[in-house]
């Protein structure tokens, strides 16, 4: 028998490049379908809104009982019209007090959790004291448990400080949250300690490395708490639904389910409206989210 020549090595580099190239534009196609299917309902938001009402009326006829088939939507409507957002921004008074309920209550949340979710994060970064690997234990399971769980226990506290149907009673709750405690947490602890055991042998008091070592050296983490938290809190509605009876004191999150299928580009006009904040702040905050959610996978 003859002695099979031997491939050339750069001949099995080049196949191995191939597999791997082939392997990672599959995972590309797979990820961008994915992609795909999952904003398509946020594709179908602005061509929704700008529908009029006919046409609406004869897309969704199917879903009503109203016609045969299947409902085909369109991305951009076959006749255009800004009607839904007249009637929104221009007709509908109460878009607006909810509107300024919901900047109100979210403007009031974060400031509060600076006021005491920095704090908290920094003593649990910076100092080692008696109790507090059990504390911040603490603190992660309560970050852990969803709103049904305490539902109760909050219902009842708030009834005894006579806060219930107020916007304190979904303000304050959220106030003392544990998520942006742990977020910030996370971003200090990428502070090197040398730094800050350097800056006390230098006769640095402990407020003043908090404000000139700590806030700068852990924006990132602090901005993507925050940013976590608007978008959380934006769209609350769980614990408006819970709290709040009063329509005047509603946050918009509660306004939209309000709104039948009758009024659907209605609904769709203002879907585009509370998004647009939302976005605005997520493109703001993107560089600072994205390295506060890699914080959350570092080991300390």
């Amino acid at each position: 028998m003859g002695n099979r020549r031997k491939a050339p090595a750069w001949a099995a580099r080049m196949r191995s490049r191939w597999r791997k190239q082939k392997m990672a534009w599959l995972a590309a196609g797979i990820c961008a379908a994915a992609a795909v299917l999952i904003c398509m309902p946020l594709l179908m938001i602005p061509g929704g809104s700008l529908m009029d009402g006919a046409e609406m009326n004869h897309i969704l006829s199917p879903i009503l009982g109203e016609g045969k088939g299947f409902a085909v939507w369109h991305l951009i409507p076959v006749y255009p019209t800004m009607a839904h957002f007249y009637g929104l921004l221009i007709e509908s008074p109460a878009f607006y007090q909810l509107f300024w309920n919901t900047v109100g209550m979210t403007a009031a949340i974060l400031a509060g959790q600076l006021v005491v979710g920095l704090p908290s994060a920094w003593a649990f970064a910076a100092f080692r004291f008696r109790g507090r690997d059990f504390l911040f234990g603490l603190y992660v399971v309560l970050m852990l448990l969803p709103f049904q769980v305490m539902l109760l226990p909050q219902y009842i506290v708030l009834q005894k400080l006579h806060l219930y149907n107020h916007p304190a009673a979904v303000i304050l709750p959220a106030i003392f949250s544990t998520f942006p405690v742990f977020i910030m947490y996370r971003g200090f602890t990428q502070i090197d300690a040398e730094i800050l055991e350097a800056a006390r042998l230098d006769g640095a008091g402990e407020l003043q490395i908090f404000i000139r070592i700590g806030l700068p050296l852990g924006k990132m983490g602090i901005q993507a708490a925050m940013v976590l938290s608007f978008l959380e809190y934006w769209n609350l509605v769980e614990q408006p639904m819970a709290f709040l009876e009063e329509q005047a004191a509603w946050p918009l999150s509660l306004y939209l389910p309000q709104i039948g299928i009758g009024q659907a580009g209605f609904a769709f006009a203002l879907a585009v409206v509370v998004l647009i904040p939302a976005l605005f702040v997520f493109a703001l905050g993107q560089d600072a989210l994205e390295e506060g959610i890699a914080y959350i996978g570092v080991k300390t």
